[in-house]
């Protein structure tokens, strides 16, 4: 009998740093100043969720309350295969685990500088539960219109930069 191959340790891994959710929003409505790396407190039922791609990040925010980071608004919905063991409200606020010092550091800059904690991604590294927490400021309407423009005009500039490598105007017709 010859022996079965081994799963290659690099496919494994290929899927590790690969977002479960992400909250495409908070890039439009904030302008992130800051991104942390936060470990997540959860449940054996969430997790399994979570692998399923079962989250919603879509109204999420963090906050510091009394010296420690927490999650709120996230979404983790019940896994459907856990029975009666896995019962935990799919709402409820989650801890999240960094250093004492980066805690003091955010809990400062939120007072102060009126900034907020927003989830970015959820995703595994090392087999564990992350969250891509971002210190953020909001945008306001024109800043939205702004950055949206800016956006565009970049993009352009870069189609006829393009265009001119390739020996053709951005319109398409040879130069």
């Amino acid at each position: 009998m010859s022996p079965t191959p081994a799963v290659s340790k690099a496919s494994h891994h290929s899927a590790e740093g690969r977002p479960v959710a992400q909250n495409r929003r908070a890039r439009h409505d904030y302008d992130i100043l800051d991104t942390y790396q936060a470990g997540i407190v959860l449940a054996g039922s969430e997790v399994k969720s979570l692998r399923a791609g079962q989250v919603q990040l879509r109204d999420a925010y963090a906050r510091v309350i009394d010296g420690e980071v927490w999650l709120c608004g996230v979404h983790v919905p019940s896994y459907a295969f856990a029975g009666g063991f896995g019962a935990v409200d799919p709402d409820r606020r989650r801890k999240l685990l960094l250093h004492r010092r980066q805690i003091e550091e955010l809990g400062r800059r939120t007072a102060q500088e009126s900034l907020t904690l927003v989830p970015l991604s959820v995703y595994f590294s090392d087999g564990r539960a992350k969250v891509e927490l971002a210190l953020a400021k909001g945008r306001r309407r024109y800043d939205k219109r702004h950055a949206i423009a800016a956006r565009d005009a970049d993009m352009e500039a870069r189609r006829a930069e393009a265009g001119r490598r390739r020996g053709t105007r951005a319109s398409g017709e040879a130069l």
